[in-house]
Order: C-alpha cells, then structure tokens, then sequence
C-alpha cells in the first residue's frame, strides 16, 4: 500500500487535481475543505503526511500547523503547505510552525508529488509504489548530548526525546555526521533540498532557530548548535543538561 495523505484545500478543483496525482502514485487519500475538518482528519486517520492549504475557512492553514505541532500525536507529521502567498515572511511563518516544505500556487503538479516523495523518504513512510523505503542500518549519530538516530528517525538530548519536524531532523543529522564541520547555508541547502528557489538562507536560518529551541540548555545562549559568524553553523559537544545550570 502506498502512504495515507491528508489534503487541505479549500478550492474543489485544486483538491481533485491533488487527488488524482497522489492516487495515480498509488497513496490513499483523504480530502477535506476547511482547517476544523483537517484537524479531525488527522486524529481520525493518522496519516503519513499533510498537504495543507494556508488559505482556509473556519481555522486558517497556519493555526491547523499550529495545533498539529502543539500535540504530541501529531508533532512529527510531515506538512507540505500550499499558499498563493509569495511573500518570504509568509514562507518563513509557515516554517517557523512547523511545516516541512512550502510551495506557491500555481505549482507543477509534478513537482508537488517529488515534494510529496521526498517528505514521505525523510519521514520513512511508504513510497509511491507501496514499496516500503528501505533505510540503511545507520548508527546513532553522538554529538555530546545529543543523540539522532537515522533508523528510528529520533532525537534524543541527554536521554530525553525531542520531537523534530523531518527538516529539522534532517539538518540536524547533516551536523551530527560530522561534529565540529561548519557547513554554510548554501551547502546546507544543497544537501538537504537541492537546488530549490523556494529554501533560501533565511529558511536554514529558521530550522536552526526551532533545533535551538528544543536541544540547548539556554536557545539564547547555544552551546551546541553554534554560529560561526560569517560563514554558517556547526555542531559540538557543548555540556550535559544536567551540567548547564
């Protein structure tokens, strides 16, 4: 079977065009037409992953990843968020809560499902094929306090479980591969999403602000996901939780 995706959008052409495209890669697909039933939907169904529409009756697309993000069920649950904004701030705002990759309308279709087939790889969910994606037998990659595991797809910091969306997990795996390396944002962009004209520095610069957030003793103060002023950031030991104060 292929993955379960959930479908957002208010316009009933867009919503049938998506439809169509997921189903022909074999997903099955739920749709829905407003922020309240996308909510339901997904405690309902709890699928492997969201397209969501930010222009929305009843609850707007940014609220519905708001409160996607704020429940546990739910944190890790990959969200491609479709607007017919074009401003940065408001893709920089849809990152910031939580969503994993942003397209503007009028899209490729195309183009949406290789965006759909990468969140669903990084997540581990099943391929359009129905094909399960394999995933190598990668060790637990140690920088210090924080443990992330490629496998079971999980971040750990002094033992305690943190939830990541699939692009912070990915950009925090980028580093801990290699500890103490300082990557630019160019090259983080290139590693994790290619040449993409919709992830700009500003976006790196928003995953490492969340990572922040959720893995430093102080986010004010980072001592482990660190600035390397001019040239981008990197990842090191830094002290133990129980070490910081």
């Amino acid at each position: 079977m292929g993955a379960h995706v959930v479908v957002a959008e208010d316009d009933p052409k867009q919503a049938e065009l998506v439809r169509r495209y997921l189903e022909h890669e074999g997903h099955r697909v739920v749709v829905v037409h407003d922020g309240r039933a996308a909510l339901e939907a997904v405690r309902r169904h709890r699928p492997d992953l969201m397209v969501l529409d930010v222009m929305m009756p009843r609850v707007d697309g940014l609220d519905v990843c708001r409160v996607l993000r704020a429940d546990p069920a739910s944190a890790d649950l990959p969200v491609l968020m479709l607007t017919a904004r074009s401003g940065e701030d408001d893709l920089l705002l849809g990152l910031d809560l939580g969503a994993d990759d942003y397209m503007t309308k009028p899209y490729s279709p195309r183009e949406l499902m290789a965006r759909v087939r990468t969140l669903l790889r990084r997540a581990g969910a099943t391929g359009s094929a129905g094909a399960a994606v394999p995933r190598r037998p990668d060790p637990v990659l140690r920088v210090g306090a924080v443990a992330v595991d490629p496998v079971r797809h999980e971040v750990t910091v002094d033992g305690r479980r943190i939830e990541c969306t699939p692009g912070e997990f990915d950009l925090l795996a980028l580093l801990a591969a290699e500890p103490g390396r300082v990557f630019t944002r160019a090259q983080v962009i290139e590693r994790q999403h290619g040449i993409d004209r919709y992830f700009t520095s500003r976006t790196v610069d928003v995953h490492v602000m969340n990572l922040r957030r959720k893995i430093e003793p102080d986010p004010r103060h980072p001592v482990r996901l660190v600035t390397v002023y001019g040239v981008g950031y990197k990842l090191v030991e830094g002290p133990g939780v129980r070490d910081a104060g």
